[in-house]
């Protein structure tokens, strides 16, 4: 059995995945509600109000075997791609279902209303004297929490589900599945769309030759580090954590432990970013939402955190946003800021590998007759967003040959511009007053009514299982974070020119591109 097992990797498998659910989800464009069924978590004060399916098709059908189908889908699917991995699929199998149980349960509690109702009105409706105002994306901090707490008092329950415990395979399917959702947010207001892919851009060269050179300079020249060891230590703090930190090893043919230990500190700090980062945005970022997002893209290391990251700020800032100024605009554009700028820096990893193993054959452990073939460009290069990449096409080409499944939001895309145009001109002192006073007046100028179409449909039942990944990928994080045993191995050195970079400069350097490129551009409004 084993000899005809598959050989797949967790990139290619997330790809894989990805986009089965995306093609899944394309049924909704001709009215076939093939993931329908997919499980949706609401507001709730009442427990049986709390779960419904995602599609008005499957109304008849309870919240709980709803829970239960999306399970059970997601269970064999991961299941046969855990398989072809080499994991064991009977640990597999009791493992996930733990895994999943436990993450589902904390996002239902963070959409209970005294955490997620965000505005007087909502609370009234629930019937709750006092609420967080967190939204619902609270449950992916609950989530993290939980696996925070299992990961390091209960090490021997975390170790029992550790076949589950693939935070990165999580969040780049979910990466994959959001392509598809930021193609319909293209198409809803393009300028802005293009602003946030020219910012990508830009985040390669922040990344790769400025925080690169100066973390390496400072492992080299103050910690007297060898190459072996500062040139993945650079990568794994200023690129792209784990990932970079490897294919950096592997470049320059580190010992394996090099990039192991410099995986290891990545995690530690990871965590420790997404607890704080997404609460200091919506305390003296909350006026300058796409900022935080572009800012979390830039400063947070490792596809889960940043894009976990990006998630938290969108909830927690649109609240802040809401509960002062009494505008809500519309999600996922800060979360969509973050991941685009980190999948611009993921796409650069296989080539930036190549240019150092150039480096390392030609002209630091020169061999004779040693060549680097340019082959290994395509192998280094992350494979789940070429996924994203599609999915994103695939919807932007649907709209764009078919505008009628796509009902753009025409009185939106005006606010948006309008709104956009005058804050700028007064980007030094953006008040409450002035956001309240110039979005209603663009509302005022055109209120123009919209159903959504059947594209819109389609990325909404692909939304349900992105967002069940999220919770996965939170709470994955969470367990497999034992602060105890990471520091045990000796990281402290590590951790201090860590410490000097991300603090130093890396946090600063990110917040004042963000600025210079989002200063006072907003998100469109909800009508």
């Amino acid at each position: 059995m084993e000899r005809t097992r598959l050989k797949i990797s967790e990139d290619w498998l997330s790809f894989w995945l990805g986009l089965i659910i995306f093609v899944l989800s394309l049924g909704a464009i001709i009215n076939i509600d093939i993931l329908g069924w997919g499980i949706k978590v609401n507001t709730w004060s009442d427990i049986s109000h709390a779960l419904s399916p995602v599609s008005t098709s499957f109304s008849w059908m309870p919240g709980w075997v709803s829970v239960l189908s999306t399970y059970v889908f997601l269970l064999i699917i991961l299941g046969f791609g855990s398989w072809a991995l080499g994991a064991n699929i009977k640990k597999f199998l009791f493992s996930f279902t733990i895994v999943f149980f436990i993450g589902f349960f904390c996002y239902i509690l963070g959409n209970h209303a005294n955490i997620a109702a965000t505005t007087s009105k909502e609370m009234e409706k629930f019937g709750a004297s006092w609420s967080l105002k967190l939204t619902g994306e609270a449950g992916f901090i609950i989530a993290l929490i939980v696996g925070l707490i299992i990961g390091n008092f209960f090490p021997k329950f975390a170790n029992s589900l550790k076949e589950a415990i693939r935070p990165e395979l999580f969040v780049k399917t979910a990466i994959v599945i959001m392509g598809a959702g930021v193609g319909i947010k293209a198409l809803e207001n393009t300028s802005l769309s293009m602003s946030i892919l020219f910012l990508g851009l830009c985040s390669i060269v922040v990344a790769y030759l400025i925080y690169w050179a100066f973390v390496y300079y400072i492992a080299r020249r103050f910690f007297k580090f060898s190459r072996e060891w500062a040139a993945p230590l650079a990568s794994g703090i200023s690129i792209c954590g784990v990932s970079a930190a490897i294919a950096t090893g592997g470049a320059i043919r580190a010992r394996p432990m090099i990039p192991i230990m410099v995986s290891s500190l990545v995690v530690i700090f990871a965590v420790v970013e997404l607890l704080l980062l997404p609460f200091l945005a919506q305390q003296f970022l909350w006026h300058e939402p796409l900022v935080s997002g572009a800012w979390m893209g830039l400063a947070v290391k490792t596809d889960g955190a940043a894009t976990a990251s990006g998630a938290i700020t969108d909830a927690l800032v649109l609240a802040k946003l809401k509960a002062e100024t009494g505008l809500q605009y519309e999600k996922d554009w800060i979360l969509n800021t973050a991941t685009n700028i980190k999948v611009f820096i993921d796409v650069f990893i296989g080539i930036w590998a190549f240019i150092l193993a150039i480096i390392w054959t030609k002209f630091i452990e020169k061999k004779e007759g040693e060549k680097v073939k340019a082959i290994e460009i395509w192998q280094r290069f992350p494979k789940f967003v070429i996924g994203y990449i599609i999915t994103f096409l695939i919807f932007l080409l649907i709209g764009l040959i078919s505008p009628s499944l796509v009902k753009t939001k025409t009185g939106n895309q005006i606010a948006s511009a309008q709104n956009v145009q005058t804050v700028q001109q007064n980007q030094q002192n953006v008040s409450v007053a002035s956001l309240q006073n110039n979005s209603q007046q663009k509302i005022e100028q055109k209120k123009t009514e919209y159903k959504p179409g059947p594209a819109k449909n389609s990325t909404e039942q692909g939304n349900v299982f992105r967002i069940i990944f999220f919770v996965l990928t939170f709470f994955t994080i969470g367990v497999m974070s034992n602060f105890k045993k990471l520091l045990s191995e000796g990281i402290g050195k590590l951790a201090l020119i860590y410490i000097i970079a991300l603090f130093g400069f890396i946090i600063w350097i990110g917040l004042l591109i963000s600025y210079l490129f989002f200063g006072g551009i907003m998100p469109p409004i909800v009508q």
